[in-house]
């Protein structure tokens, strides 16, 4: 069978870059190994959407992203049954040295980002029960130091139009849906074999009933399994930046009297000093994930297949005590709940949205994390370069530049490239 491009991946990602290049009039099939759209990383995202990153591509592509997010309805161009929300609680990041004010605050002036700079005092009454006290760096619970004073105060900056997407699985839904509007095909329970090329292009990809599927372009948006994809192509030796499964849990519990206001979800809390993040949920939900601390190990996996799936008592205990020591009146269940995911982690936990050496095949990988905000904005940026490849670009040599529709940002795509060097400046963690 003969078509234009194969997406490997019907996560968020592989479903907005099918929207995107079918919107464009290519022919598109999705293929997944699992049984339907968003059921690996994308199901297990926070969904937050803020823009705290540490270089202008990151912060212009999160700013932009929102819009699109805002007017859902009207990125899609069509209506779905059920369409997610996006529901705006504003964001406090605390202040920590790993990531200063000054190192943000001028990328939000130069994008247009609004923002307020609280003190202590401020922080404490804008979100009730918070705990200002700062107690860097963290500790693991068995930790003599963990329960040790507070050694001073922290403000935050708070971003008002940050927020969260109500159902992730269900935007990843949305967008194939609108995918199919236009003529996108999705095949599941398909693994792909091979990928197969001649004279320095990619030429089919095969899967495992059989099928081969001819194609101009291959789009690599596989989450986890992204590597083992590249190793199938043959591609990756120029590649400057590594990629790795990395297991992750996000716990469930319900938030404390006082934190949700008036039945809708508090202001979500980047606490780099005490190692974790919290948004709230419209109903009285509270979400708690890790910042990658020092103190903790992290869960690398050789294969992503073989990531327990449920969540460990130990991990609930350490992130959930840690939002309880910033939140008071937040109580820590016996038996831990939540959603495990595995993450595509990249060196520096920047993406890749880029070409590779093997003409035609693209990749968006090293997403998890972080991009989940940036989703429908990706399918647009990498049909953009898609396109500008196919009529001669030499994105390598000189980077394709994407403008935003909302926001008129100028989006260096070479910050995401696959040759680029570790950005050292950010911050280490899923906080990039």
């Amino acid at each position: 069978m003969s078509t234009d491009v194969v997406v490997i991946g019907a996560g968020v990602m592989g479903a907005s870059i099918a929207l995107e290049l079918a919107r464009a009039g290519r022919r598109v099939i999705v293929v997944d190994k699992a049984g339907g759209v968003g059921l690996g990383s994308t199901g297990a995202s926070s969904a937050i959407v803020r823009f705290n990153f540490s270089t202008h591509a990151g912060v212009a592509a999160s700013w932009e992203a929102l819009f699109c997010w805002r007017a859902w309805p009207e990125h899609l161009g069509c209506e779905v049954a059920d369409p997610v929300r996006f529901e705006r609680c504003g964001l406090a990041l605390l202040d920590v040295d790993a990531a200063p004010r000054e190192a943000y605050l001028p990328l939000f002036d130069a994008v247009g980002v609004p923002y307020e700079e609280w003190d202590a005092d401020t922080l404490a009454a804008r979100i009730p029960g918070l705990d200002t006290g700062r107690y860097w760096p963290p500790r693991r619970l068995d930790d003599e130091g963990f329960w040790a004073p507070a050694t001073g105060r922290l403000g935050a900056v708070f971003t008002p139009d940050a927020g969260y997407v109500s159902d992730p699985q269900l935007a990843a839904q949305n967008l194939a849906a609108a995918a199919k509007r236009h003529g996108a095909e999705f095949r599941f329970r398909r693994t792909v074999t091979a990928i197969e090329s001649t004279a320095g292009r990619v030429r089919t990809v095969v899967l495992d009933d059989g099928s081969r599927l001819a194609c101009a372009t291959v789009v690599n948006a596989a989450g986890p399994w992204s590597g083992r994809i590249n190793e199938l192509a043959g591609v990756g030796a120029d590649f400057t930046i590594g990629v790795r499964p990395l297991r992750q849990e996000v716990e469930y519990l319900r938030a404390p009297d006082g934190y949700n206001p008036r039945g809708g979800a508090g202001v979500a809390v980047a606490d780099l000093d005490l190692g974790v993040y919290l948004r709230g949920e419209v109903g009285g939900g509270l979400l708690v994930g890790g910042t990658e601390p020092e103190c903790d190990p992290l869960q690398w996996l050789d294969d992503p297949d073989q990531a327990n799936p449920n969540p460990t008592q130990a991990v609930f205990e350490a992130q959930v005590t840690r939002a309880a020591r910033r939140l008071s009146g937040l109580t820590v269940p016996n038996r831990a709940r939540g959603v495990v995911g595995v993450y595509d982690v990249a060196d520096d936990w920047t993406p890749i949205y880029d070409r590779t050496e093997l003409d035609g095949y693209y990749v968006a990988m090293g997403t998890s994390g972080n991009q989940f905000k940036n989703a429908p904005l990706v399918g647009l940026m990498m049909a953009a370069l898609i396109e500008a490849v196919d009529n001669g670009a030499d994105h390598d040599a000189d980077p394709v530049c994407f403008v935003g529709t909302h926001t008129g940002e100028r989006i260096d795509l070479g910050a995401f490239s696959r040759r680029r060097s570790v950005n050292t400046a950010n911050s280490g963690t899923v906080f990039g």
